[in-house]
């Protein structure tokens, strides 16, 4: 199979002309998502309508995906929703980029905008609606030309995959057949949703179907953005402050330009970028670079001084500034007439996103400089293709966006700071430029999952039920620590959370399922802290004392089987469980550990997670990236953390940013997903949230020790054993 990956706009031309078949136009409008038909389409603007499917005299299918790759899956994911719906072969089908066009191509967001950006587990959740009829419709202007040319109502035909067919008398016209002579009304017909395809009828949705991008990357061919050559192409690099946020004010750049290969320095708002023939020169320059920053904010700051100091008497201070979070009935009279109360403290370190391929993009002006392109890595490349062109002063339409696959994004590529680099520095000169940056330079100018400290409480009546709920987080980020607080599994009917914010200048940003990993930390681990001192089954205890929700039951019901819960574990080890929660998914896991009490070392043997993601529409894919969020989630727990000294961050490179190592992965990863009728909802981030409680619950149960600070560090391990 090829993938054609497009790198320059169609022009009217080309989008009226199609294949020579049939061509089916997408157009996002007031109203949702309608398809128009080619005649229609020459009334648009060139920019704002693009094919979402073609269909060729050969049979041959194209559909473009709006789902930008990072390994996830959603590439394959959505045009699949298409071709279910048109009941399209899907081995005739070839799948294209689709254009940075949010207008055209993105989903509708709370406030009504649009996006592409695929984050927050979005991409199928939701895509899903649009996109069932986008192939709906198609699939009913087939039908309606076939029916023409038989002469017959449309109602009594059929579809089988990639063919219309009379049953009366059996009659079949491929799709291709079709494409040759058909004709596309001026307004598409509308879908009812009696009309889309029941689920007991899906031949794709549900189904393990391959990967589209596997193939490419297994041979090689798949390109991403750190691949991009172009004729004439020069190298980037930036090094910005050790003081995140600082500005340069001057710079040996005479002697940087006296270098072998190099080109020129450009400054940056935040940094200073040297561009040389080879990336070496490049480097070369960067590392003889003596420049003098500003200061800024973050000038002296010591991070885990603030965190084991600052943040507690901040939640101790009556006067500290409070934002509420959410507040349900009377938590106040809740603890006023409970017959117990518990109270415990969290906390969290920076986490750094650790992605494989470097930060980097290529950009490259035409003879004229009032157009450009750029080649990306992006998790959200309409945000890429805005901000690029605000930088440079240029309307969108004269920035060209090329989508390229993602060597990992966890959050981080959704924002654009790189790209915008890139195009600030090829502005200043005549050739292509492609800008990388260090992995050095990655983790010191790093934006990084905020660090935090928490508060629980519980008010529990005389019965044993938890009526009463407060949680606090003290932090930096605003709703970067806020995410998770809630508990859609616990249906509490009392509660007070609120957040309390400080700032310290260092650069923060959505990582993988974001808040929820540390505030479900919290949650869960305060939760089995109370199951314990009541001395009730942890899950027993959920379910009759934490008034769960019937959604979470089932997961409960479902890991407790997987794992065998109440079985003895073998001797040295022990099983610890959880509730996690993420985009719509409900879920509960369990983690199997050992601990070697000498180095301080926790070792997860096995991991059990039961899934509530609703429909699933491609399962093994679904199954493999929620597999990837509990080893992301292991890695973050057990090895990785960043702290900040001076305003400096301490770690260097991955020989001080410890991730885990093949030798660290569990015997054992099982994922189940409970069948539930409903719409898709996020997988993406759900393996991560559960695994903190799951492996510091374990720890109790093993030790009679409880992990409040998260990573468990073997240090951290040796102290809370002696405690």
């Amino acid at each position: 199979m090829n993938i054609t990956v497009k790198t320059s706009e169609l022009s009217r031309r080309q989008v009226l002309a199609g294949i020579g078949g049939l061509a089916f136009y997408g157009v996002m409008s007031a109203n949702g998502l309608r398809l128009t038909s080619s005649a229609a389409a020459a009334t648009e603007t060139a920019q704002k309508i693009t094919p979402w499917v073609r269909i060729a005299p050969n049979g041959a299918i194209t559909i473009l995906t709006a789902g930008a790759e990072m390994g996830q899956g959603s590439m394959t994911s959505l045009p699949m929703i298409i071709a279910e719906e048109m009941d399209a072969d899907w081995s005739k089908v070839t799948l294209e980029w689709a254009p940075a066009e949010a207008e055209t191509y993105g989903y509708r967001q709370r406030d009504g905008s649009r996006s592409m950006s695929i984050s927050g587990s979005r991409a199928v959740h939701s895509y899903y609606a649009d996109l069932r009829v986008v192939g709906a419709q198609v699939r009913k202007v087939l039908l309606k030309n076939a029916a023409e040319k038989w002469a017959v109502d449309p109602a009594t035909l059929k579809t089988e995959p990639g063919v219309v067919v009379n049953p009366a008398n059996g009659q079949k016209l491929t799709y291709g057949e079709i494409a040759a002579f058909g004709k596309v009304p001026e307004e598409l017909p509308a879908v009812d949703k009696s009309e889309l395809k029941p689920k007991s009828q899906f031949r794709i949705i549900g189904k393990a179907m391959p990967r589209w991008d596997i193939p490419f990357k297994v041979n090689g061919s798949a390109q991403y953005a750190i691949d991009v050559r172009l004729p004439d192409m020069v190298y980037a690099t930036v090094l910005h402050a050790p003081v995140q946020e600082s500005e340069p004010e001057s710079w040996n750049d005479s002697e940087i330009n006296a270098m072998p290969g190099v080109i020129g320095t450009v400054k940056l708002k935040k940094g200073v970028a040297v561009v040389a023939e080879s990336f070496e020169q490049a480097m070369a320059g960067r590392n003889a670079l003596k420049v003098n920053w500003k200061a800024s904010k973050a000038q002296g700051y010591n991070s885990v001084e603030a965190l084991e100091q600052q943040y507690e008497k901040i939640h101790a201070d009556p006067n500290a500034k409070v934002e509420k979070v959410d507040s349900k009935g009377d938590a106040a009279g809740a603890f006023a007439n409970a017959a117990k109360t518990f109270k415990a403290e969290y906390r969290s370190d920076y986490g750094y996103h650790a992605q494989m391929e470097p930060l980097n993009a290529t950009v490259r002006f035409n003879e004229a400089r009032d157009r450009v392109e750029v080649w990306d890595g992006s998790q959200a490349p309409h945000d890429s293709r805005r901000r690029v062109a605000q930088a440079l002063g240029l309307k969108q339409e004269q920035v060209t966006f090329n989508q390229c696959y993602m060597g990992g994004g966890f959050g981080r590529r959704s924002l654009p700071d790189y790209p915008v680099e890139a195009a600030l520095i090829a502005k200043e000169f005549n050739r292509p430029v492609k800008m990388l940056w260090t992995r050095e330079e990655d983790l010191a100018y790093g934006m990084f999952r905020p660090q935090t400290f928490q508060c629980l409480e519980a008010a529990m009546d005389d019965t044993g039920k938890v009526t009463g709920w407060r949680h606090c987080v003290v932090g930096d980020g605003g709703s970067l620590i806020t995410g998770g607080m809630k508990t859609p599994y616990y249906a509490l009917a009392n509660q007070d959370l609120e957040q309390r914010g400080v700032s310290h200048g260092i650069r923060l940003k959505h990582w993988r399922a974001v808040a929820h990993v540390f505030n479900m930390f919290a949650i869960e681990g305060f939760v089995d802290e109370m199951a314990a001192k009541q001395g009730i089954d942890p899950i027993e205890f959920r379910v009759k004392n934490m008034a769960m929700v019937p959604r979470a039951v089932k997961c409960f019901e479902t890991v407790a089987q997987m794992c065998d819960w109440k079985t003895p574990r073998p001797e040295g080890r022990a099983l610890g469980i959880a509730t996690s929660e993420r985009s719509g998914s409900l879920a509960a896991g369990a983690a199997e550990i050992s601990v070697d009490r000498n180095s301080g070392k926790i070792k997860v043997h096995k991991i059990w997670l039961a899934v509530d993601g609703g429909l699933v529409v491609q399962p093994e894919a679904a199954r493999a990236n929620v597999e990837s969020g509990i080893l992301y989630g292991l890695s973050s727990i057990l090895h990785e953390r960043v702290t900040v000294k001076d305003g400096i961050v301490e770690q260097k490179n991955f020989d001080t940013y410890n991730l885990m190592r093949m030798s660290d992965t569990p015997e054992h990863i099982e994922v189940k997903f409970v069948e539930r009728d409903a719409p898709p909802a996020g997988l993406g981030e759900i393996g991560n949230p559960f695994i903190p409680a799951a492996v510091a619950n374990a720890f109790y149960k093993l030790t009679g020790k409880r992990l409040y600070h998260m990573p468990f560090t073997p240090e951290r391990v040796k102290e809370a054993l002696k405690a």
